[in-house]
């Protein structure tokens, strides 16, 4: 059973967060799933730290990009919106090049609070690193 709260297509994500931090750093979704959501990153100029390996900040940006996504996409986005509460990585391997793959999945689906645990990994499928999030789920007549 899918975990989206309505049908959306991967052109559909990938239009929709044209222009902001997600395109500058080459983001694109790639997989959906019935409780998943995956997107790849280059490792490239735009990814790297001055050592020439991944930052873990673009690991950290893509982390809360797709748990982020994922979040809002099982609630009613008339009447509600999840937004990041607290994040946390460990970076467990260095990348000189390629791409990661992120996956997010869901650990907790409540009314106030959602928990996602997104695992970034080469192409080669080996760990390079480990977050997760918690979201706060918010009404949107909070926001008036």
């Amino acid at each position: 059973m899918s975990i989206w709260f309505q049908p959306f297509t991967l052109d559909e994500l990938n239009r929709y967060q044209q222009q902001t931090l997600v395109t500058h750093l080459g983001i694109r979704y790639t997989e959906v799933g019935e409780d998943y959501l995956q997107a790849t990153m280059p490792v490239d100029a735009r990814t790297k730290q001055p050592a020439g390996i991944l930052h873990g900040g673009a690991s950290v940006a893509l982390a809360e990009t797709l748990g982020s996504t994922g979040a809002n996409l099982t609630v009613d986005r008339k009447q509600k919106f999840c937004v990041g509460l607290d994040i946390n990585a460990n970076h467990i391997r260095a990348m000189r090049e390629g791409e990661v793959i992120g996956t997010a999945r869901p650990l907790h689906i409540g009314k106030t609070t959602q928990v996602w645990e997104i695992r970034i990994t080469d192409e080669a499928d080996r760990l390079v690193c480990i977050s997760r999030i918690t979201m706060a789920v918010l009404e949107r007549t909070a926001m008036k």
